[in-house]
């Protein structure tokens, strides 16, 4: 199944896909170059945005929650790369510690914790759960909605290691974004390997610094390819005081909003594209799809109501936005069973392991689909080849679209990885 788009504008898309499977051994090789030198995050979920003139990611994940929607197809490549990965960290081990969400009652984040459990238990580990929740102080069973179950540990911190009682974990796997911040019980483990680091949590993380680092990898990977970076690269500019409740600093965010706008009319021009452009503009450290508006004129910021500001102003765990990032806006031309989508691509380690579409039958094309009411289907690759096929015709072929995105996911996952390397507080700075 590959999801109709239901737009003209599939040029410039059809140009690119077909110039990416010309282009496959020089752009595997440029990977593999590129993974020889920069670490990988351990697992990375990227959103995609298909508008038929451009494709670009919007979101990078580093703490990826939704494994429950792979595909069984889908599972084996998971597990050859989470074997892939461990075996690259600590060879020898036997136990895996993962910290999940202190989500305890969200029924579907429960089931990507069953699922996390299964694929790394299939990989050869010992996996238990340990809680950051300080309401769990002992062993703790929490019901799925299939009968079955999980059980949520109390973390035991010595001096150097972090385990659970009568559990010593070679590694320790974070699936919990510490929005909220950086908890104690998590620092200065030396002994043992934190993943990701501290350092990918959004209570420090900030999307600018992600979109500057996948900027220098479009120009990059556009140059291999001799195109405009700007096909899959979302401008951006950033406002770091702005207090939603005040008003204060709501100035800086309509500057950029209107210098923004001005470049993508610029750009549509010169491509031809006969679209209305917009913007999107969200918190720099946001998660779970909230502290986010789409705004088509710079004017519509003078008139802001209380309702959007207060759902501009706090993010989850009540983290207040004080940083936007204003982010080219990149409609979805893509739909599923008539409902606009935007595909999802995960990853472990450095391979695509599968993905779905996130799709939304109340939202528009240039809306942000992370929201209650959002639905997903899997990337159902129409034949169980994940192989792309030079020589079909562009846009009609699945494994070759799938393909293409698999390619925009890896560059942002590229991305993630120049962005953890210069934002690590322990890296060694040389003048």
């Amino acid at each position: 199944m590959v999801p109709h788009l239901v737009t003209a504008l599939t040029g410039p898309i059809n140009e690119l896909e077909q110039r990416v499977l010309e282009s496959m051994p020089a752009i595997e090789r440029w990977f593999r170059l590129e993974w020889m030198e920069h670490t990988p995050p351990f697992y990375t979920s990227v959103d995609i945005r298909n508008a038929g003139y451009k494709l670009a990611p919007v979101d990078t994940n580093l703490f990826p929650g939704g494994f429950n929607n792979l595909t069984e197809p889908m599972l084996p490549l998971a597990i050859q790369a989470a074997m892939a990965a461990i075996e690259k960290i600590c060879p020898e081990a036997k136990n895996l510690l993962l910290i999940p969400e202190n989500h305890t009652r969200n029924s579907f984040y429960l089931t990507n914790v069953k699922q996390l459990v299964r694929i790394f238990s299939s990989a050869g580990l010992n996996v238990r759960l340990g809680s950051l929740d300080p309401a769990i102080t002992e062993p703790t069973e929490l019901q799925l909605p299939d009968g079955s179950s999980l059980t949520y540990e109390p973390l035991v911190r010595s001096p150097r290691r972090l385990g659970l009682k009568d559990f010593d974990p070679c590694t320790v796997l974070l699936n919990n974004d510490l929005s909220s911040g950086l908890p104690k019980i998590l620092e200065n483990l030396n002994e043992q390997y934190l993943l990701p680091p501290l350092h990918a949590g959004w209570a420090v993380r900030r999307k600018t610094n992600h979109f500057h680092s996948y900027e220098e990898v479009a120009k990059k990977f556009a140059k291999l390819l001799g195109m405009d970076p700007w096909l899959i690269n979302p401008m951006y500019s950033h406002c770091g005081q702005v207090d939603w409740t005040e008003g204060t600093g709501l100035d800086c965010v309509q500057t950029n909003v209107d210098a923004l706008l001005t470049k993508i009319r610029r750009k549509h021009k010169e491509y031809g594209i006969n679209e209305k452009p917009f913007v999107v503009v969200k918190a720099d450290n946001g998660t779970y799809g909230m502290g986010v508006m789409t705004v088509r004129d710079a004017k519509e910021l003078d008139e802001v109501n209380r309702r959007t500001r207060n759902k501009m102003d706090v993010v989850k765990d009540g983290q207040q936005v004080t940083e936007v990032i204003i982010q080219e806006g990149v409609p979805t031309y893509e739909r599923v069973n008539e409902a606009v989508a935007e595909p999802v691509v995960y990853m472990i380690d450095r391979y695509v392991v599968g993905g779905f579409y996130r799709m939304h039958a109340e939202r528009g094309i240039d809306e942000n689909l992370n929201a209650p009411g959002a639905s997903f289907v899997p990337l159902a690759f129409a034949e169980s080849s994940h192989l792309p096929r030079p020589g079909e015709k562009p846009g009609v072929s699945a494994p070759n679209r799938f393909y293409m995105y698999g390619v925009i996911g890896r560059l942002a996952m590229l991305a993630a990885s120049y962005e953890l390397e210069a934002t690590d507080p322990e890296a060694e700075v040389y003048e």
